[in-house]
């Protein structure tokens, strides 16, 4: 996944074949019906196209094509859709996601997730989150057990999805990955991503849909020893800027300070964006060097945390 969230999301689902796989559906909140099937039809597949532009504002010859989601979804691959369903059945495509077959590094199969996206109207409604546990559900069905897919470090909200809500973790940390980019969302910045693994048959995955589950608190993890190594100081405009000063990588977890809202820093000044770029770029790069590796976002009055933990294994 290339932009915000391109990737931008109980008990454990049963897997199901191709053919008795049947609908989720999940009430947003203003009431609506939301279904998340398979995208079939050439209609929908173009509608996946709209809904490219629509979300990162790409430009064509960034878009992925009808003809070229129907092939990974015909071989391997999978395409879903999750659609508003109107009184009288009609459907509306709001949200997708889109990923291939791959392999790891391993040599293992796994399942490339390449794009995950929620039209503005229905954001912040759980549609990305459902999107995630049916294509979990699906992958599952094919006896893969890892999916991947790449976003920006720097996106506070996707990284609470992935790390916190579905329990994906992190160990890899890609320079500049696409090269310049022109979507908007991001334009203007060394396209840094994190490699996202989501170990779908693990007990950490699955610990994340339990009722009991609520991750530690800030408070919890540095009564434990958990340093902050990078304590954000207040900027002009209150914008956050990035410490000065950088403590030691050292025990069995620490935490790192992100921006909570890193689109309002690119938008207002680039120049201290693109200085907290490089400045957890190589908090990241020396972290995993030294074997830590992400498992959880914090979010707390309003601060963002990333939770790393040494040697970790799923």
């Amino acid at each position: 996944m290339r932009g915000a969230q391109k990737e931008t999301r109980e008990e454990e689902p049963v897997a199901r074949s191709v053919d008795s796989y049947t609908p989720l559906n999940i009430g947003s909140q203003d009431g609506d019906r939301i279904r998340i099937r398979l995208v079939d039809s050439i209609d929908e597949y173009w509608a996946v196209e709209q809904l490219q532009r629509e979300v990162w504002d790409l430009e064509d010859v960034e878009i992925v094509p009808d003809h070229m989601l129907i092939t990974a979804q015909k071989n391997g691959g999978l395409v879903l859709g999750a659609f508003e369903v109107a009184d009288d059945g009609t459907e509306q495509l709001i949200g997708f996601v889109f990923g291939i077959v791959g392999l790891a590094q391993d040599g293992e199969i796994k399942h490339c997730s390449h794009m995950a996206g929620v039209s503005q109207a229905y954001q912040s409604q759980n549609v990305g989150y459902c999107l995630k546990l049916a294509q979990r559900e699906r992958i599952l069905s094919q006896e893969i057990d890892l999916i991947t897919w790449t976003f920006d470090p720097l996106e506070s909200r996707n990284a609470r999805l992935n790390f916190h809500k579905l329990g994906a973790i992190c160990r890899t940390y890609l320079r500049d990955l696409y090269g310049v980019m022109r979507d908007t969302l991001n334009a203007g910045l060394p396209s840094d991503r994190f490699q996202v693994e989501w170990h779908i048959a693990s007990a950490h995955v699955a610990e994340r849909f339990s009722d009991r589950w609520h991750g530690p608190s800030l408070s919890a993890l540095q009564a434990e020893g958990a340093l902050v190594l990078n304590r954000v100081r207040p900027g002009d405009g209150d914008l956050p800027e990035p410490s000065q000063q950088v403590l030691p990588i050292r025990g069995e977890q620490v935490l790192v300070q992100i921006p909570a809202r890193f689109q309002a820093i690119k938008s207002l000044d680039l120049g201290l964006a693109l200085a907290w770029r490089e400045h957890t770029r190589g908090l990241f790069e020396d972290a995993f060097a030294a074997g830590y590796v992400v498992v959880d976002l914090l979010f707390e009055e309003g601060q963002s945390y990333y939770l790393l933990q040494k040697e970790w294994v799923p």
